[in-house]
């Protein structure tokens, strides 16, 4: 992990309840995939091209992924991240504690909405229309929750419910109900997922492959835009890291639309690990978090900071360039 990440968890976990820090922080089952997203990146290295001529980019290939709750980190939560994302996208969860359109207010980049499809498609509509009201200027679908993960952290300390004056605020006042629970679905499908893109303009991603075959139905389901994720570790302890899962995903995508890396990205170098197997870029999960509970909005914008500033410079020890045939695994 780069130092300064570190530094900014080591604040966070100081500075939070042990209980939020644990819902935020810990996986599923045992965390062995939660442990793998991050040993993926240690156990590849970058053979660098030379004398290339080339002027380095720019542009930051970094998304800041949906992740619930920001106001359990900092009293101004989602708000904070908003205002430190600047021309970063902010994917905001379905399950902000700020509602979506207060998100949008503060941002300053583009935001897009991050949806469970809710098994009543009427609330899984309202949601959508909010999104769009708001102005969002995408969807991301989460499909890897057919039901709630098992967070062994969250049972031994009895966390399931937010505390007084928290809540979900995008489940309020939806189709007639004051504040609705997020439900998960096995019976959620790709009609589900067509249903949905019939009913908006709004381009379309999905979040949460790992199998290939998955990533070429998607295609064919006309999204915009594929995330290859394991969620953070936090639905399925058998399954591979994200990292682990990219390349099969990007040959099987062949370029017909984007594919984001979400899941263990600690460092410029694992941006620039994850760009050079096919990545078009990648998500920024819990140093986000980790950020924002330090030093709130000051927090995030240091976390983007500081990636930034790595990623620029491994970019130019690279010779300015990322392609497969520079990744080689560790001996």
């Amino acid at each position: 992990m780069n130092p300064v990440l570190a530094e900014l968890h080591d604040k966070a976990r100081a500075v939070l309840d042990p209980v939020h820090y644990d819902f935020f922080a810990g996986g599923v089952g045992d965390e062995i995939v939660l442990a793998d997203n991050e040993a993926a990146f240690r156990r590849l290295a970058l053979l660098p091209r030379v004398l290339r001529g080339n002027e380095i980019s720019r542009d930051f290939p970094v998304l800041i992924s949906p992740t619930a709750f920001h106001r359990l980190a900092h009293p101004d939560g989602e708000l904070a991240t908003a205002r430190a994302a600047g021309g970063t996208t902010l994917v905001s969860s379905m399950a902000s504690t700020v509602p979506i359109a207060g998100v949008v207010a503060a941002a300053t980049g583009p935001v897009w909405f991050q949806l469970y499809v809710q098994p009543d498609m009427d609330v899984t509509e309202a949601l959508v229309r909010r999104a769009e009201r708001a102005g969002c200027a995408a969807l991301v679908v989460t499909v890897d929750s057919p039901v709630f993960g098992r967070h062994r952290r969250d049972i031994a300390h009895g966390f399931h419910d937010l505390p007084a004056g928290l809540a979900a605020e995008n489940m309020r006042d939806l189709a007639g109900v004051a504040l609705r629970t997020i439900e998960m679905s096995p019976a959620v499908s790709w009609e589900h997922l067509d249903r949905i893109r019939d009913m908006t303009a709004l381009p379309l991603w999905v979040k949460g492959v790992l199998h290939p075959q998955d990533a070429v139905l998607a295609v064919g389901h006309g999204v915009a835009g594929i995330v290859v994720s394991n969620h953070g570790g936090r639905q399925l302890d058998l399954v591979p890291a994200s990292l682990d899962a990219l390349p099969a995903v990007v040959d099987a995508v062949a370029g017909r639309v984007p594919v984001v890396l979400d899941g263990g990205v600690r460092s410029g170098g694992n941006i620039a690990l994850a760009l050079a197997l096919g990545a078009s870029a990648v998500g920024i999960g819990r140093p986000v978090l980790w950020g924002l509970a330090a030093d709130g909005e000051q927090g995030v914008r240091r976390v983007l900071d500081v990636l930034r500033d790595e990623f620029q410079h491994v970019l130019a020890l690279c010779g300015g360039e990322l392609t497969r045939d520079m990744v080689v695994a560790r001996c």
